[in-house]
């Protein structure tokens, strides 16, 4: 997939929750990105930290929806808010649904794709 708009970013990160594709999700970030990691809310930075974070939730596919709200561009650079809900299994088996409000700032890329610099998904309505 070309990820040729800052809201395409979105799609593309359904597609790597939908198929569990740790790699996948981790080449939609810029190497030095920052992910507010849900539910508990911590902030890890640079693709190792996200890796080691998302491993438990995105080493089997979830059903992830996203719903853009807005987006803003200026220049290389633009902030897109939606709303999104993952419906799936936890690391221990037990059913999980998360939801919330999330905001992405993602970045032009030489070859016209958008990557991820910052991803909050749990910022306020």
């Amino acid at each position: 997939m070309f990820i040729d708009t800052p809201a395409a970013v979105h799609a593309a990160l359904e597609d790597a929750f939908r198929s569990g594709d740790l790699e996948a999700y981790l080449a939609l970030h810029e190497d030095d990105a920052t992910v507010v990691v849900p539910p508990e809310g911590r902030a890890v930075r640079g693709k190792p930290a996200i890796r080691d974070a998302m491993t438990g939730l995105l080493d089997r596919p979830q059903g992830l929806t996203s719903v853009v709200r807005k987006t803003l561009e200026a220049g290389d650079l633009a902030l897109t808010r939606a709303t999104w809900t993952i419906e799936g299994t936890a690391p221990d088996g037990t059913p999980l649904r998360l939801g919330g409000n999330g905001t992405v700032l993602s970045r032009r890329r030489p070859d016209g794709q958008w990557g991820i610099v910052l991803d909050d998904p749990l910022g306020p309505a």
